[in-house]
């Protein structure tokens, strides 16, 4: 780990605030993986976030408006997350979303198979529409208009908007988790 987590006593001024902010909705919205170490420090991406909340803060802030009021199904928002983590081999990102997908009924074989690069053959239609545009963003290029087309009939343009803008999110903490080879909790 390139980033020490920083217990709560070490904290400064503006980092504070902050702390008290993500550990309350980490511990309310985020259950079932270790996020929080035993000292109060927390782990995973909110670590090198709230080392530098000049950047961690608006990365932050679109976490919450992305978790408090989503338009999509949890299930389809777990598949899209592992889709992305599994793209960027961000193994802290896996980890603790392969716990929500198991919450949410995402089927181990299809998360296996998700984890593993590739496409579940089972997938239910509404899986199969979220799938394609998560892969068509992480392919990189302009999504297939056909592509959005299909989520946004399905779902709505919120929910579509929320999708690709949950893509983007989890590239960027599978990018920090890399860039600061945050480990599995211990």
């Amino acid at each position: 780990m390139r980033v020490e987590p920083t217990p709560p006593a070490q904290l400064n001024a503006e980092q504070q605030p902050r702390y008290a902010d993500m550990k309350a909705i980490i511990e309310k919205n985020f259950n079932g993986f270790k996020a929080i170490r035993e000292d109060g420090a927390l782990i995973g991406p909110w670590a090198p976030w709230l080392k530098w909340p000049q950047y961690g803060g608006p990365i932050w802030d679109l976490v919450k408006a992305l978790t408090m009021s989503p338009a999509l199904p949890r299930e389809l928002r777990e598949l899209a997350i592992l889709v992305t983590g599994a793209k960027f081999h961000a193994a802290y990102q896996i980890y603790a979303h392969v716990v929500g997908a198991e919450r949410w009924g995402l089927a181990d074989d299809k998360i296996a198979t998700i984890l593993a690069g590739q496409r579940p053959p089972d997938l239910t239609r509404d899986e199969s529409v979220v799938y394609d545009l998560v892969a068509a963003l992480l392919g990189g290029g302009v999504l297939p208009e056909l592509t959005y087309r299909q989520v946004k009939d399905k779902f709505g343009e919120t929910a579509t908007a929320e999708l690709i803008y949950l893509v983007g999110l989890y590239c960027l903490v599978a990018v920090t988790l890399n860039g600061f080879d945050v480990p599995l909790p211990t």
